[in-house]
C-alpha cells in the first residue's frame, strides 16, 4: 500500500510546509537551544493527548456505534503544511507528526501508516535539497550523508518491522505507546533547552 489518496493530500501540505520550515530552521532558529524548546512545545501537548487517550464505548445494545469524526482534506492539507514546517524546522518529515494526530482523530493504524511513510519519503527528500541549496549560501547546513544513510536503513528496518507488527496490535495500545514516546522524546529535548 501506498497511502493512496491520504497520502497525496498530505504531501500537498507537507512538501511546501517543510521547505518552508528548512529555510525558518537555517534563517530564522540557528540556535540548539530554540530548537529543542520549539520540539518539546510541539510534542508534549500532542504525545499528552494520545497517551489519555480512551478506547471508543459501544452504545447501548441495538445502536449503532458512531464513526469518529474524519479530518476533512483541505483542513488535512492545511495541518499539514503547518506539521511539514514544524517537520522541516527540527529535521523530520510531517508524515511523522501527522501519524498521531490521525491516528488520535480516529483513522485506523494501517490507513495512516502508509499515507504517513510515503509522506515523509517525499517530504524527507524535499528536506534534503533544501538544505543542501540553502548550503550554498549559508555554510554548514548541508545533510550529513553518513548519518543520513543510517537513520535511513534503521527507519526502513523500522517501518518493516511496524507494518508487519501492526495488524496483530489493538489501535489504542498503538495509540498510546506513540503518544508516551512522544511525552519521552519531549522531556528530553525540554531538559536540553532549558540545561
Amino acid at each position: 500500500q501506498t497511502g493512496g489518496r491520504l497520502a497525496l493530500t498530505l504531501i500537498a501540505g507537507a512538501l511546501p510546509g517543510v521547505i518552508a520550515g528548512s529555510v525558518i530552521r537555517v534563517e530564522l532558529v540557528p540556535g540548539p537551544r530554540v530548537f529543542d524548546l520549539l520540539v518539546a512545545a510541539l510534542l508534549l501537548p500532542l504525545g499528552s493527548w494520545l497517551a489519555a487517550a480512551r478506547p471508543a464505548r459501544a452504545g447501548d445494545p441495538g445502536q449503532p456505534v458512531r464513526p469518529p469524526r474524519r479530518i476533512s482534506a483541505p483542513v488535512l492539507v492545511v495541518m499539514a503544511a503547518l506539521t511539514g514546517c514544524a517537520g522541516g524546522i527540527y529535521g523530520i518529515g510531517g508524515g511523522a507528526v501527522l501519524a498521531p494526530i490521525l491516528i488520535g482523530s480516529g483513522r485506523p493504524a494501517a490507513e495512516v501508516a502508509p499515507a504517513a511513510l510515503a509522506s515523509t519519503f517525499v517530504t524527507s527528500l524535499g528536506g534534503v535539497l533544501t538544505f543542501t541549496l540553502l548550503s550554498i549560501r549559508e555554510g554548514p547546513v548541508a545533510p550529513n550523508w553518513p548519518t543520513g544513510i543510517a537513520l535511513g536503513i534503521g527507519g526502513l528496518a523500522g517501518g518493516y518491522l511496524g507494518a508487519r507488527m501492526q495488524s496483530r496490535l489493538p489501535d489504542i495500545l498503538i495509540r498510546r505507546a506513540v503518544g508516551i514516546l512522544a511525552i519521552a522524546i519531549a522531556a528530553q529535548f525540554l531538559k536540553s533547552g532549558l540545561s
